[in-house]
């Protein structure tokens, strides 16, 4: 425990450091001027502060106001020495920060006292410190377990849906990593960007509950096929609501609005602009550029160029304006995506998933 002590009196200094010298673990530092005091607390941080109160310069009222306005020693402990008896004075004091009193002419025993009992505080004190960093540590690391457990079971459950419905498992890590790209553009913070780079591989996860027939008919189907295959985003909603995982929930959200359009065209529910999630709006940019760029049976993938001219021209009718200038801005970065190569493209997606995902759906089939 470091106690500084102030006082303009060498005497008074001499006598509290052989006195403070009977406490095991005290090291005393004097100081005769408030300033240098206050000048080695800004560097060497104190555990007990001990002022006079009468002294030039700076008096001890003055002194405990300075120390309390350094944020790194404000909550230190201090002792006011003084031989006033005028209230007035104590009052100030107090009202300044001073902790406890001690009257002059100093009686040794009750400084040690006094002193002893603030060490005990300290060692309490330094000891909850130590606990509540431990305890922080441990949900720190907790959190960061259950985080990467969901991660992990996202990144899964999409690589299922994705070989169930015929696309590649690289389609909804492409489409998550272009969400993220967007999110990125428009201003969004790091939160709900990773939050959407999470959710966004869910966002068909509703397909689940679409027939095989319709969902893997090798052409393009009948109006009817096609209202039963719009339910998925229903569907979608459905599966992933009513969890308490943010991530979850924002899936929710993408999954039922991410075939919304601007112009209000789309479904499930027919909204319009700002009515729809922006993460929806985002997902429906980065799902669309994909779908063009990816091979169906009922047609071949588009060129990355053409694609991005598909994008542009739909802005403002099927997609956020914002989200297709956005969209424009990272496009650099969503070129390289598509020029890379399957095994860096999965080095760049997810690292954790990199070496399980597979380029084809006849690798994990």
């Amino acid at each position: 425990m470091i106690v500084f002590s102030v006082d303009d009196s060498s005497s008074v200094l001499s006598f509290l450091k052989l006195a403070l010298s009977e406490i095991k673990d005290a090291s005393v530092r004097t100081f005769l001027k408030p300033c240098e005091a206050l000048e080695c607390l800004r560097k060497e941080p104190a555990d007990l502060l001990i002022v006079d109160y009468a002294m030039p310069d700076m008096n001890g009222i003055e002194l405990i106001k300075a120390v309390r306005a350094n944020a790194n020693v404000a909550s230190i402990p201090i002792i006011m020495l003084t031989s006033e008896t005028d209230s007035a004075v104590k009052m100030a004091a107090m009202e300044a920060g001073a902790t406890e009193f001690l009257q002059k002419p100093i009686d040794k025993l009750e400084l040690i006292i006094r002193v002893r009992n603030f060490m005990g505080l300290w060692r309490a004190e330094r000891k909850l410190a130590k606990r509540a960093m431990r305890l922080e540590r441990d949900m720190e690391a907790a959190s960061n377990r259950i985080a990467k457990q969901e991660e992990e079971i996202i990144w899964r459950l999409s690589r299922a849906m994705a070989c169930r419905d015929g696309e590649t498992a690289e389609h909804v890590s492409r489409v998550a990593l272009v969400s993220k790209l967007i999110a990125e553009e428009l201003g969004l913070d790091d939160e709900a960007v990773r939050t959407i780079y999470m959710a966004s591989p869910l966002h068909d996860v509703g397909k689940i509950g679409i027939p095989d027939a319709i969902l893997l008919k090798p052409g393009r189907l009948t109006e009817e096929e096609f209202a039963s295959m719009r339910q998925h985003s229903a569907f979608g909603a459905e599966v992933l609501e009513g969890s308490s995982s943010e991530v979850i929930q924002t899936a929710a959200i993408i999954a039922e609005s991410h075939h919304e359009k601007w112009d209000g065209s789309g479904y499930p529910k027919g909204l319009s602009k700002d009515e729809i999630p922006i993460e929806g709006r985002i997902v429906a940019v980065a799902d669309v550029f994909d779908a063009l760029c990816s091979e169906r049976p009922y047609k071949p993938a588009w060129k990355i160029e053409k694609a991005f001219q598909e994008i542009m021209r739909c802005s403002g009718t099927h997609f956020d304006p914002a989200c297709v200038a956005a969209f424009c801005r990272g496009w650099q970065q969503v070129a390289e995506i598509y020029s890379a190569e399957s095994g860096e493209l999965q080095s760049v997606l997810h690292p954790s998933f990199s070496a399980q995902f597979s380029s084809r759906n006849e690798d994990v089939a």
